[in-house]
């Protein structure tokens, strides 16, 4: 004779307990964030190399990129996932879709100015956007701006060549990024999204279950959570690949050989910048001091603009990171479209100065 021996279930955790964590967790969060850079750098110390030789930076950004990403991806994937629960994929995009897209451009657009994301930090946003439902020329327009055209880009900018170069930078930055973004989003091109964000994008993780109007916040809470473990487990590989990469690229940056080709006097120096620039990986403040140094040495104004554009809107690494959310084709749509309107400001503002 046997007997059936079943556990008793788990009791459920009070909803006091459930705030109580997810306020831990945001002020940890916080806390952590504000002392990475002293980490790094006290991790770098501990490693029997030079601060300041390529090795040193190399590492230091390292540790400080690594960490920096993957605590976005976490917040803001579960601030999104809660958010989500509020609206609808369908909601979402009815909001958002059709004759106010192009509203929707300029806003992710503007977003991106006020969020001083480098353009691997930017990916969680993008990541958490599109999960929601929001139109993928919107998100386009978000992560393209999000590092091209934020405030530490334009006081930098400021300083260094004045406020009238600037000024264009900033106008002609939005452009590309709310045009850009407006272009794919006609386009239609979801069905060219990897299939898990597909499906997510469709709602189809979520349909029939989720009932907006009757959930409680504690259910929000799961929810996030669950949207963290799925999204996180796709992609952190990746991230780390992508960091790793940049990392290297970005303590071994070959100046000398970027003002002799930025500096000649022919139309290809342009297209050469752009290409020397999408391999490398920093962000708008890290890019500046190498601005600096290539105008100081005679290299012209449009082909320093158009390098620094596209290190910081179409970096290798973040391509691989991206790719576990997008296809190859999309992937190439979205080089295409901006690779274009990088050039076309290279160009003009030869022309102009």
């Amino acid at each position: 004779m046997s007997v059936d021996i079943t556990s008793p279930p788990r009791p459920a955790r009070p909803d006091w307990l459930w705030h109580l964590g997810v306020a831990a967790f945001v002020l940890g969060w916080w806390l952590l964030y504000g002392q990475l850079v002293p980490i790094s750098e006290w991790i770098t110390a501990q490693l029997p190399v030079a601060r300041h030789s390529h090795t040193g930076e190399a590492i230091a950004f390292f540790f400080y990129d690594v960490p920096k990403v993957m605590m976005l991806l976490t917040l803001i994937v579960f601030a999104m996932g809660v958010v989500r629960s509020f609206f609808s994929p369908e909601r979402t995009r009815a909001v958002l879709s059709g004759r106010r897209e192009g509203v929707g451009n300029v806003l992710a657009a503007g977003l991106g100015i006020v969020t001083p994301f480098c353009s691997c930090s930017a990916v969680p946003l993008f990541i958490g956007f599109v999960s929601a439902g929001v139109p993928l020329g919107v998100t386009f327009s978000f992560l393209i701006a999000a590092p091209m055209v934020n405030e530490v880009a334009l006081i930098l900018l400021f300083g260094l060549v004045g406020w009238k170069v600037a000024a264009i930078y900033l106008g002609f930055g939005l452009a590309i990024a709310i045009l850009a973004g407006f272009v794919i989003g006609k386009l239609h091109l979801e069905g060219w999204l990897q299939d898990w964000v597909r499906d997510i994008h469709s709602g189809a993780n979520t349909a029939g279950i989720l009932d907006e109007e009757h959930l409680t916040l504690v259910d929000r809470y799961r929810l996030g959570l669950e949207a963290v473990r799925e999204i996180f487990a796709r992609v952190w590989v990746w991230i780390i690949l992508g960091i790793a990469m940049g990392a290297l690229i970005h303590g071994y940056v070959p100046q000398d050989l970027m003002v002799r080709i930025m500096g000649a006097g022919t139309w290809w120096s342009v297209p050469a910048a752009v290409l020397m620039g999408i391999p490398m990986y920093t962000n708008a403040a890290g890019v500046i001091p190498i601005v600096e140094a290539l105008l100081g040495k005679g290299a012209a104004l449009g082909t320093v603009l158009a390098f620094m554009m596209s290190v910081i809107a179409l970096s290798l690494p973040e391509m691989i990171i991206l790719r576990q959310v997008l296809t190859l084709r999309l992937i190439a749509v979205f080089i295409g479209v901006v690779a274009s309107g990088i050039l076309g400001v290279g160009f003009l503002f030869n022309l102009i100065f």
